[in-house]
């Protein structure tokens, strides 16, 4: 199980808020603006965060970021409908999906399938409650058909895995360098 010291846990913290606040103003990448990093957050979060306060916390940030993009910044409101509470459980699925994986956390290629799990059944729920809940409850969408659904998803899932996998991935090469230096700085105390 992974445990980490309240100042690392705050560190870590506050740079997530930092690229949830640097990337959230679009979906997906462009030439000038990053892709938004909130789904690989949450999942990040949950996995290294453990208060569950994080939770509502960076679900308010994001929030109060789309808020502001909309009302000041010239963002199209199109998806602040109701049916915006699905990110509720959207986001707690990634969320509730890195706390799994921390769970069953230890450093070695073992962890490549708990991650592979809990990073695929989170994706999935997010993706699930968030398009769904658009499509179906929005009011934005006339006339809802499951097979015009399933289009939309295999039209737009691969591009939120995309950027969840690109931002993951850099977590965790972080992650491992992190992980062999402080292995190596242990090793380095204990026997000199």
């Amino acid at each position: 199980m992974l445990t980490l010291s309240i100042r690392n846990q705050i560190a870590i913290g506050l740079l997530l808020a930092a690229l949830m606040i640097a990337t959230r103003s679009h979906h997906f990448a462009t030439v000038h603006n990053l892709a938004d990093a909130s789904w690989a957050i949450f999942f990040l979060a949950g996995f290294y965060l453990r208060s569950v306060r994080v939770l509502p916390g960076f679900f308010a940030l994001g929030w109060g970021l789309d808020f502001a993009a909309t009302t000041w910044g010239g963002i199209s409101d199109f998806c602040m409908t109701p049916a915006y509470l699905f990110m509720l459980p959207a986001y707690a699925s990634l969320w509730l999906a890195g706390r799994w994986l921390a769970k069953h956390y230890h450093f070695s290629w073992n962890t490549v399938i708990p991650l592979s799990i809990s990073a695929s059944a989170g994706l999935i729920l997010c993706e699930l409650f968030s398009a769904g809940g658009f499509y179906f409850f929005s009011g934005r969408i006339a006339e809802t058909s499951f097979a015009e659904f399933g289009e939309q998803l295999l039209k737009y899932f691969p591009m939120y895995i995309e950027t969840f996998v690109f931002y993951t991935a850099i977590a965790i090469v972080i992650h491992v360098l992190f992980t062999v230096v402080h292995q190596l700085n242990s090793r380095n105390t204990t026997t000199g």
